[in-house]
């Protein structure tokens, strides 16, 4: 607004005047813009929480897209006291009679004992050997068994090997224990002087404390030996983890599919999808309670959407065994799209046809799950059905700013003429003002001409 001395010739409000013309002519104009603005930013808030539901559908999905879902095995011990047992996607089922007769154990020799661990032994070599791989301990002047320790326990040649020491009632001796379990790991201890001395042969003549013992278990009455007590493909597919021998103690492996991991997964497609179903419905529907309609409702988008999503729940899809669809095996759809579990006949299911439902969902470009991720893809993906609705939006709030922009422009000059206009108006009017009282003077000056102030 101009700055101007307005009103003076006439005594009219014209700083109201104007403002009260110029509100008239914009108001309407910017509710309207005001409204398109929050309906856009509404709208754009609405399809990024429909891409972030999409996304997370599509991550609960991906195991159902992948075979090897379908094809675990689980395993279960009649008791867990001697060993525990775990499974990968190559095990087969099957049920075997386990023993565990002895547990690997680390070879453990021990030094000479030595007055005073802090006591200089002497300057010479130590050549130590773990399974035929040998490093070698430097001993200076003024070493002792404690910096001798370690050395061997810092060095950068370590062949695997651990040095402490004990200080027993015959004094301090230094011990090592191979790092790794199983005859293979047996420790051999060369000690020579270089000083003309005895101090390093005969400290480190070294005398075995606990033998190396190879783990023994056997499967069926068939005896397996292992280095360490982790037990790996004994049976194809079987990882045994020892923990406690007793020859007269017989533990019963059983090995079957995993039906109840499979449940677990199709529980979690089953919430997240209503999750997605429910944010598309929220978004595009009507609340009769609340008489409130959602920002996108009567947009082709969410209908789209929703269309798809149906005909993808309904259809059936091929199997080793015909075709098979959702609620077949249990998973069927309710009024308000959203999917529900049947437990009896879906465990039934899983029991009698695990391939079949594999085929379901993750048979290559024709299974279910293989679909939903395509579907959802499409959507999420850069670029995608999303993306290019974000674009349109942003495309429309910079055609609004600009619009805006323009109006404001319109706006001013508009007020800038009905300024001009009625400060026309009221210098003329200011003028007659000034003629009247001008006039009204000389007529009072005339003779016999009474004032009315008088």
């Amino acid at each position: 607004m101009p700055i101007t001395s307005v009103g003076i010739g006439s005594g009219m409000d014209i700083n109201g005047i104007v403002s009260a013309l110029v509100g008239a002519e914009s108001a309407p104009k910017t509710a309207k813009f005001d409204v398109d603005e929050g309906k856009y930013n509404a709208q754009i808030s609405a399809v990024g929480s429909i891409k972030s539901a999409v996304s997370e559908f599509q991550t609960a999905i991906e195991a159902l897209t992948d075979a090897n879902t379908f094809l675990t095995q689980k395993s279960s011990l009649s008791k867990s006291t001697y060993l525990s047992s775990s499974v990968d996607e190559t095990a087969v089922s099957g049920s075997y009679q386990l023993q565990v007769k002895q547990l690997a154990e680390s070879h453990k020799i021990g030094s000479a004992s030595v007055s005073d661990s802090s006591a200089v032994l002497g300057e010479g070599n130590i050549n130590i050997d773990v399974n035929g791989e040998h490093f070698d301990i430097e001993v200076a002047l003024d070493d002792t068994l404690e910096s001798v320790m370690n050395k061997i326990n810092t060095s950068d040649d370590n062949t695997g090997v651990t040095a402490t020491i004990i200080n027993g009632d015959n004094g301090p001796q230094l011990i090592m224990t191979s790092n790794d379990t199983g005859t293979d790991n047996q420790i051999t201890v060369v000690g020579s002087d270089s000083d003309g001395g005895t101090g390093i042969s005969d400290t480190f003549t070294m005398t075995e404390l606990s033998s190396a013992k190879d783990a023994i278990m056997t499967i069926d009455d068939i005896e397996v030996t292992s280095s360490s007590n982790t037990v790996e493909n004994a049976i194809t597919g079987v990882t045994f983890t020892l923990k406690e021998a007793d020859v007269d103690e017989t533990t019963v492996l059983k090995i079957e599919p995993n039906t109840s991991g499979v449940k677990s997964q199709i529980n979690t497609f089953v919430e997240s999808y209503n999750a997605l179903i429910t944010t598309i419905s929220g978004l595009s529907g009507y609340n009769a309670e609340t008489q409130q309609a959602g920002i996108l409702q009567g947009d082709a988008l969410p209908r789209s959407m929703q269309s798809q999503l149906r005909g993808l729940m309904s259809d059936g899809y091929d199997t080793p065994n015909g075709s098979l669809t959702l609620a077949s095996i249990g998973v069927t759809t309710t009024l308000d799209g959203t999917l529900e579990i049947k437990d009896d006949l879906l465990d039934s299911a899983l029991e009698s046809g695990l391939t079949d439902i594999s085929a379901l969902f993750s048979t290559e470009e024709s299974g279910l799950a293989v679909k939903l991720d395509s579907f959802a893809t499409s959507y999420v993906q850069a670029g995608g059905i999303l993306d290019a609705r974000d674009n349109t939006l942003d495309n429309q709030l910079t055609r609004l700013s600009d619009t805006r922009e323009q109006f404001a422009l319109k706006m001013a000059a508009y007020e800038a003429r009905l300024f001009k206009q009625y400060n026309a108006m009221d210098l003329v009017v200011g003028n007659l003002n000034s003629q009247s009282n001008q006039l009204q003077e000389r007529l009072n000056s005339l003779p016999g001409v009474v004032s009315n102030n008088e």
